[in-house]
């Protein structure tokens, strides 16, 4: 619900969403994609970020310290990241997914088909790279209980 409040009001994430990503400086990706809305399903050209697990997008490319991402999504709570042209029959598109998330599904088109299969690449990497994280969290804490 309040994802929804968000998305209707304008409202920007809780600084806690993104808190400790330094977004501003040497992301393992940036760049322009167009995505489609969550709620009202128009397509928005953004800059996206994704560094630390996660993914930020924001109005314009002048990214720095005291901006505010328009939009996080952790790669924590994502899935699956694949191409998604016979979904949404525009070229260069892909789709994020995840369970038990807010987002069941995202939808993006990148610039080019080379721009579309690096950011599939690169956020893939990244789920994967937290979901061990998350496993082995969820061991030490289990560990931690005996």
């Amino acid at each position: 619900m309040e994802g929804l409040w968000r998305s209707v009001t304008g409202q920007d994430p809780s600084p806690e969403e993104y808190s400790g990503v330094e977004f501003w400086s040497r992301p393992e990706r940036a760049g322009w994609l167009t995505k489609q809305g969550e709620y009202i399903k128009t397509w928005r050209r953004r800059w996206f970020v994704l560094k630390q697990g996660k993914l930020l997008w924001f109005k314009d490319s002048y990214v720095t310290q005291a901006s505010v991402p328009r939009g996080v999504i952790s790669m924590g709570t994502c899935q699956t990241v694949k191409g998604a042209e016979d979904v949404v029959h525009k070229p260069c598109a892909f789709e994020l997914s995840g369970s038990g998330t807010s987002h069941d599904a995202m939808y993006f088109i990148a610039d080019t088909e080379k721009e579309k299969e690096e950011w599939i690449n690169s956020i893939g990497r990244s789920i994967v790279q937290n979901s061990f994280a998350l496993a082995d969290s969820e061991v030490v804490d289990y560990d931690a209980r005996r």
